[in-house]
């Protein structure tokens, strides 16, 4: 699979000063610096008026402890033979702000927007699957930055082809929030209203698999590789 240059940057964030700006530029994703964005487990949905004690979600996770210590390893090993800099934490918030923009390109069907963001042979294959989708589907793809409640890697691969090339691989999961109407088997947990007048909100799980070549003399880009939302586009 061809590796052009992809999403740029993700291992050389500042940490906790991820912007929100998000600009488009000769097909990648551009990532401004900017205030820090806390990292928090959970987040406020209430429609109270400022002043008032908000509601709050809390997401809980328990991780596998053997998993915990796999990954850990894998990135001493990124560190100490790949790039000297990388950072997990700002990899995870670079991550989760290529998930939201992606996400919300593929439930407007812009699909020649992924260009330089998702892999050339992925597009194709997710412009079929989202040509399928009701309207509602669609919309459930979308992740607004505000609606994601928690982002986790989930494995990390470190591998080399016939050619000697060298590739990092980092598989992300992401629990979001989203107002579509779906069926049951794709919703992970219903929240409902925390004030009259709110909407009720259903909880997603999708998978983002990112990817870069290490190899010497090729530019330091990430690419997404592996796409997946809850059940509706596997």
């Amino acid at each position: 699979m061809s590796l052009t240059p992809r999403l740029r940057g993700c291992s050389r964030f500042v940490p906790s000063v991820f912007g929100v700006c998000r600009l488009q530029r000769e097909g990648r994703l551009v990532l401004r610096r900017g205030p820090a964005l806390p990292v928090t487990a959970g987040r406020c949905f209430s429609s109270e008026h400022e002043g008032h004690r908000k509601n709050k979600v809390v997401f809980l996770n328990f991780t596998n402890p053997v998993h915990w210590l796999r990954t850990r390893v894998y990135y001493f090993l990124i560190r100490s033979y790949f790039d000297h800099e990388f950072n997990v934490e700002e990899f995870i918030q670079g991550a989760k702000q290529a998930f939201s923009q992606v996400s919300r390109l593929l439930s407007l069907c812009q699909f020649e927007a992924l260009q330089g963001l998702v892999a050339n042979d992925l597009v194709g294959k997710l412009e079929e699957k989202c040509n399928l989708l009701p309207s509602s589907y669609k919309k459930a793809l979308s992740a607004d930055p505000d609606d994601i409640m928690y982002t986790k890697p989930e494995d990390v691969g470190i591998y080399y082809d016939d050619n000697g090339r060298r590739f990092v691989s980092i598989l992300m999961s992401f629990w979001y929030l989203t107002s579509a109407q779906l069926p049951e088997d794709a919703i992970i947990a219903r929240l409902f209203p925390v004030a009259v007048g709110d909407e009720a909100k259903k909880l997603l799980h999708a998978k983002y698999e990112f990817q870069r070549e290490f190899t010497k003399g090729v530019p330091p880009d990430w690419t997404i590789t592996r796409i997946e939302h809850s059940k509706f586009l596997d």
